[in-house]
């Protein structure tokens, strides 16, 4: 567990900040010396690890641009006291990041870091945080969290993990296991043995549990269904034997509930399954294909696709499963809608002029826009903070075989990046902010 303290003093003025609003961002050139330290902290290097990380999850935010440490006129030591702010105009730092790391009993360290406003001459922040040494990759997440904040103004979303699907073996004979990974893809770990096919992975609100669909079941005999595995002693759940097949599980913001849906006798519809009692409730009617469910972040409504109309679009209707409104109109085929943390967008893929892409639309359908493309390019998901989306990625190779790669991109379209995976991936989930 770790522990945060912190103190803040603004400036008066006008505070130094990004607008993440527009379209395309001028990138914030900021300042991050490695940090003053002991010899015994320099043995593990973490007095460099730590600053690097943070250094790297804000470069790949998009928005700010790390100076070359070699024009630093005042090394990590010199930096315990208030920087001598001309010496880092010079370079045209708007932000420096300082800190120091002392070591605790225990093997715990404590990080301390300073924000400053280099042309206000002002400390915008401070944060320390204590914790177990081999948690530095956390303590660096959280502080690049925080300076994200108070930097755009906006959720950060550094500390979360994402879960997703590790695609192994030949295209015949596909090996699908659940995969886990901080949001930077580091601490990757598999969490099933490869031995049941498994999909469509998605974090519960408090990131405790995962559910996902499997074809095989984790016992003998099992037909498919949805399943609820849990992060914290690695048990596998069965939700209940289902008529038909079962897909794309969700749960309520509330963690209460389980959406998905579920094809029987010729027709697929939403149901909603109530995880403290197992009872369902069919939400949708009809012949037609309704799949993809997701709530909006108040629980009040749930979007989902379907076939209704003749193509395949997308619709919103009451919790209850009232009031269905279509709200895509475009050309093309709309699939796997999921809604922003924030309530203003819903994200989709779409399928047109022989593409797919990845796109935004409000609720109500207005402002449309894509803003990824690819061969097969689908399944958006959100990171917290809505500004970020993850999704996949197939990419064909000269020797005629695929490769699917995850990527992260933001809303405005304009910075897309490759997530590292050790094997093909596909299907992620980004987790919630971590309240551990």
């Amino acid at each position: 567990m770790l522990i945060a303290y912190s103190n803040s003093s603004m400036s008066a003025d006008r505070p130094l900040q990004i607008d993440i609003m527009g379209g395309n961002i001028q990138s914030m050139p900021i300042a991050i010396s490695y940090f003053s330290s002991d010899e015994d902290i320099k043995k593990l290097n973490l007095h460099k690890n730590i600053p690097n990380l943070i250094a790297n999850n804000l470069i790949n935010s998009g928005l700010f641009k790390l100076l070359d440490r070699n024009a630093y006129m005042q090394n990590p030591e010199q930096l315990i006291n208030p920087p001598k702010f001309r010496d880092w105009r010079i370079i045209d730092a708007q932000a420096l990041i300082t800190g120091k790391i002392s070591k605790k009993d225990n093997n715990k360290i404590s990080v301390s870091i300073e924000l400053w406003d280099v042309y206000g001459e002002k400390r915008m922040f401070g944060l320390s945080l204590s914790s177990q040494s081999k948690s530095w990759r956390r303590i660096s997440h959280i502080i690049s969290d925080k300076i994200y904040e108070r930097l755009t103004g906006e959720e950060g979303y550094f500390d979360t993990r994402i879960v997703y699907i590790a695609e192994s073996g030949s295209q015949k004979n596909k090996i699908k296991r659940l995969a886990i990974m901080d949001q930077d893809g580091g601490n990757h770990k598999y969490l099933t043995d490869g031995k049941s096919l498994v999909l469509t992975p998605r974090f519960s609100p408090n990131q405790q549990l995962i559910t996902f669909f499997s074809y095989n079941g984790v016992q003998a005999g099992l037909k498919p269904s949805v399943y609820l595995y849990n992060l914290l002693n690695g048990k596998i759940e069965i939700l209940g034997q289902f008529p038909g097949m079962s897909f794309a599980p969700r749960f309520s913001p509330d963690g209460e509930n389980l959406i998905m849906s579920l094809a029987n006798n010729g027709s697929t519809n939403i149901y909603i399954m109530n995880l403290n009692t197992k009872k369902t409730k069919q939400l949708t009617n009809g012949r037609s294909i309704d799949t993809s469910p997701s709530f909006s972040p108040d629980g009040k409504n749930i979007v989902f696709n379907s076939d209704r109309s003749g193509g395949q679009h997308l619709y919103i209707m009451k919790k209850n499963g009232k009031k269905p409104k279509r709200i895509s109109f475009g050309r093309g085929s709309y699939a796997t809608p999921v809604w922003s943390p924030r309530g203003d967008y819903i994200a989709f893929t779409k399928f047109t002029r022989g593409r797919f892409f990845i796109g935004l639309m409000r609720p109500d359908g207005s402002e449309e826009r894509l803003i990824a493309e690819g061969y097969l390019t689908e399944g958006p998901t959100w990171a917290p903070g809505g500004r970020v989306l993850s999704f996949f990625r197939q990419i064909p190779q000269k020797d005629g075989s695929m490769k699917t790669r995850l990527f992260v991109i933001d809303i405005t379209g304009y910075r897309e990046r490759e997530l590292d995976t050790p094997e093909d991936a596909s299907d992620p989930a980004w987790s919630p902010k971590n309240i551990n």
